[in-house]
């Protein structure tokens, strides 16, 4: 059951973001929920190994550089799952940085484990 309200709170958090930025195109709660999925695939598999790799770089720019690791994965989940489209890479970024600020809004209304 948590499972499924951690999804469907990832799927309105995709709503919400794509409503407040214009530059991203989203056709149905249901794409919300692909992306939501597919977005949570790739960040649990592909993005440790990309910030492993340019760990040099991020140390560098002092982490900076993992906003253009997500925004990457937010144009690799946009040209994965129709109905979702990002107009460009600024609007990407723009997209990862405003979905965790929802998804830490959201969080609040996860159940919590109970001890």
């Amino acid at each position: 059951m948590k499972t499924i309200v951690h999804w469907f709170l990832s799927g309105l958090a995709v709503v919400i973001t794509a409503y407040l930025l214009p530059g991203i195109v989203l056709k149905g709660f249901f794409a919300a929920l692909v992306v939501a999925v597919v977005l949570g695939f790739l960040n649990t598999i592909i993005r440790p190994i990309l910030v492993v790799l340019t760990l040099p770089i991020n140390i560098l720019t002092l982490g900076l550089f993992t906003l253009v690791i997500n925004a990457s994965l937010v144009m690799l989940t946009s040209s994965l799952v129709p109905g979702f489209q990002v107009k460009d890479f600024w609007t990407a970024i723009l997209f990862s940085l405003i979905l965790w600020l929802v998804n830490s809004v959201l969080n609040v209304f996860e159940p919590k484990e109970e001890k």
